[in-house]
């Protein structure tokens, strides 16, 4: 039996590309209109004027967060302060040499463990911790200004639902 010819069939012509589908907005602004990229903004230009105001007084934020759990747990241990506020042990004694050196804190041997150091605020340190209270108010208040107090009230019961997640 021969075989059949095969039937020749003309090449089929190259497809156009795609057209692109009308993108409803670019890339770009579709990124910067995203919750998570906002609130990274909106941090970083908290975090900014908060830096600002307390340099204002010669404060940098992480003093000022030692300062502040001092105040709250002291006189408290050395390596509770520094698991309290996450900072790294070799870092915890430099912040607390300079706070030291101004007089905000006080270090001296526990009366329960000598072998530790109890880290107590001292009455320029709490003077100096409500100035820096005003301050951080300051900063809060310009971060805020463009909302109604009502929009405040709101974004913060909005953020800390944000923050907490599922709990």
């Amino acid at each position: 039996m021969a075989a059949e010819p095969k039937a020749r069939t003309a090449p089929a012509a190259p497809e156009a590309p795609p057209s692109p589908s009308p993108s409803p907005e670019p890339a770009l602004a579709r990124v910067q209109a995203l919750p998570s990229w906002l609130l990274n903004r909106a941090s970083a230009r908290g975090r900014r004027l908060v830096t600002e105001a307390l340099a204002r007084d010669g404060m940098r934020m992480a003093h000022h967060a030692v300062l502040s759990a001092v105040a709250d747990l002291g006189p408290v241990a050395q390596a509770e302060l520094g698991r309290t506020t996450g900072f790294d042990p070799k870092d915890m004694v430099g912040l607390l040499n300079d706070l030291q050196a101004q007089d905000l804190v006080s270090r001296a041997p526990d009366p329960a463990d000598r072998r530790k150091n109890a880290i107590t605020i001292t009455p320029a340190g709490r003077r100096r911790l409500a100035k820096l209270a005003e301050l951080g108010d300051e900063a809060n208040e310009a971060l805020l200004a463009p909302l109604t107090p009502a929009e405040r009230t709101l974004f913060v019961a909005l953020l800390t639902r944000v923050v907490e997640g599922d709990d």
